[in-house]
């Protein structure tokens, strides 16, 4: 007794194109790559009217449900879960039935819907890896700028330029060659701070100012 068969499903590299998003080209061009380092196989051709705009007939690859996923990773992978959900309703809206009057055939066609269904499970999984590792990054980013910012504001809360102690102590001058010999001798380097007149000025570390005038840097500076 004949039972039903059906060849391997496939989907046109313009329904792929259309899936991950991409231009039919982009989807032409990375399937012949691919095939030419021997990652999948060169698919069949057919001619299908085209449902954009252009010729009425265009040249399209006919590929199977395995390299689809190997093309959409290679174009948009962020994509690749469309693609699977594809399948998945393609399946459910079409099944068919292998000749099960063939052993081989019959252990071909559950090797591939394993296959099939692992391979999507895999790729649903490094998706949401990538995803999840691509949160962690940017929150590690903001994190580390949050932090250097914080150390940026401590080492600004030991510093002061002449002008900014000028203001906290009423006006008061300050020689800044006396400054600059005491910050030599102390082996304690000034630093560069923006200033709104001059692009930048020395600023010095409060030990410098304690041992040069016996002046502290309050806690709260007020902006220069």
């Amino acid at each position: 007794m004949n039972m039903l068969t059906s060849m391997p499903e496939t989907m046109s590299s313009i329904e792929i194109a259309d899936v991950v998003n991409s231009n039919h080209a982009d989807v032409r061009r990375s399937i012949e790559r691919l095939a030419e380092r021997g990652v999948v196989t060169l698919p069949p051709t057919a001619e299908v009217s085209n449902p954009r705009s252009g010729p009425k007939m265009i040249s399209v690859y006919m590929v199977g449900e395995r390299e689809s996923y190997i093309v959409a990773a290679q174009l948009s992978p962020e994509f690749t879960a469309r693609l699977v959900d594809y399948w998945q309703e393609h399946k459910n809206s079409s099944p068919a039935l292998p000749n099960f009057a063939d052993p081989v055939a019959a252990a071909r066609a559950w090797a591939d819907e394993r296959e099939a269904r692992v391979l999507a499970e895999m790729t649903k999984a490094q998706i949401g890896s990538r995803r999840e590792a691509t949160a962690m990054n940017k929150a590690s980013q903001e994190t580390k700028k949050a932090r250097k910012l914080e150390m940026e504001l401590d080492r600004s809360r030991q510093y002061a330029s002449i002008k900014r102690m000028s203001m906290l102590h009423h006006g008061q001058e300050f020689n800044w060659r006396f400054l600059k010999q005491t910050a030599t001798e102390m082996d304690i380097p000034s630093i560069e701070i923006f200033d709104a007149n001059y692009g930048t000025v020395k600023a010095y570390h409060a030990d410098v100012w304690r041992e040069a005038y016996a002046l502290e840097i309050p806690a709260a500076n007020p902006p220069e």
